[in-house]
């Protein structure tokens, strides 16, 4: 254990003292229980496509350490460094989205991902946590300042923000984003007749997704095929869970991970029930409901609006993708190419969650500035 004295007041000492141990507990545990996923399901797929075994483990460990300063940094920082970082963020999100339409690589019919350097980044990773604290302060503002349209700039930054993601096109993306920050809308104080307005506009928009995008199309039909028929993965995944039972057959023991290509992102809580079981699979699905849970149970307690929608909205989000990746491997809901937050292989993904994840710790802690709580 970590000893530092009360009456210090150095940073890290002030940050030990303040920040949420049982949320910091379970972002540890989720970044250790992935690290020792990627070792059993990352050298299969590493050799299938004739690289080294440890290409994607080494890859990932690059990462792993520059995700976790990421996440600590921000988490001793004030709200408002976390404000301004997510104005700043957002900014260049959008840019980079942007440029992704002109200088994109085109994977599977999505130009998604740029090259910085040596690097691939996908920018849509990163606008999920910096527009929700952007929202957060919006709404925020609007109820503190009666002349300030916060909710009008929150809807068209919304709008701005989707018209984006679908012309890349990521509509996986686009239905989380707008679940969240409907989200905050109602907990900001959305009248009742909107929220069934935007439920059926909601509706209507995955119907036009279905008509318009072939891919779409394609995994809904797949989704709702026959057993003979579903997709190859996730036949495998269905496979993988069965053959793991309660207790798993063994760290590396498993070989339905041979035979699916997505093994190491998408479907890597396939890999987890086969090796693991579902004993693992439970743990794992306990320790993200601690965090959503957590943070609202904090977030309740506080009397500042922005804390309230910025909190609720980070955790809610990062809660909904893990559900999104785990329902999609159990054949729950159609696939969606969504990694499982700190678990799955995947640099843009890991950065933006403990991004996400930082901000999260900084705006829950008990902050000793109580005057902070208080600024604009």
């Amino acid at each position: 254990m970590i000893a530092f004295s009360r009456n210090s007041r150095s940073m890290l000492a002030n940050w030990w003292w303040t920040v949420d141990k049982y949320l910091l507990f379970s972002v540890c545990a989720i970044m250790i229980i992935g690290a020792f996923l990627n070792f059993s399901a990352s050298p299969a797929v590493a050799n299938r496509i004739s690289v080294s075994s440890f290409h994607f483990i080494k890859r990932q460990f690059v990462f792993l350490p520059m995700a976790g300063a990421v996440m600590l940094l921000l988490s001793m920082q004030g709200l408002k460094f976390i404000r301004r970082t997510a104005v700043v963020g957002y900014i260049v999100t959008v840019g980079l989205m942007a440029a992704t339409l002109f200088w994109g690589n085109e994977v599977k019919g999505a130009s998604r991902w740029i090259d910085i350097g040596p690097f691939s980044l996908q920018p849509s990773e990163f606008v999920k946590p910096t527009f929700i604290v952007v929202a957060a302060w919006l709404f925020e503002g609007q109820k503190r300042y009666t002349d300030f349209p916060g909710n009008a700039l929150s809807v068209g930054l919304f709008a701005f923000t989707l018209f984006l993601l679908l012309l890349q096109p990521d509509v996986g993306m686009s239905i989380v984003v707008t679940l969240i920050w409907a989200f905050q809308f109602f907990l900001a104080g959305l009248p009742l007749w909107i929220v069934f307005a935007l439920g059926g506009a909601g509706v209507a928009a995955l119907g036009g997704a279905y008509l318009i995008y072939p891919h779409v199309q394609a995994r809904f039909q797949q989704f709702l095929a026959s057993e003979n028929n579903l997709s190859y993965q996730v036949k495998k995944a269905m496979e993988a869970f069965e053959n793991g039972g309660f207790w798993g057959v063994g760290p590396g023991e498993g070989v339905v991970k041979m035979h699916i290509p997505d093994a190491h992102t998408d479907f890597i809580f396939a890999v987890a029930a086969e090796e693991y079981g579902m004993f693992l699979c439970l743990v794992i699905v306990a320790l993200y409901a601690a965090i959503v849970v957590r943070t609202l149970l904090i977030s309740c307690k506080d009397h500042n609006l922005f804390i309230i929608l910025a909190a609720s909205g980070l955790a809610a989000s990062f809660g909904l993708q893990g559900i999104v990746n785990m329902a999609s491997a159990l054949h729950l809901i159609p696939t969606k190419g969504m990694t499982l937050p700190l678990i799955s292989y995947g640099g843009s993904s890991l950065l933006a969650v403990a991004l996400g994840l930082g901000m999260l710790l900084a705006i829950t802690r008990k902050n000793v500035h109580a005057e902070e709580r208080d600024e604009g």
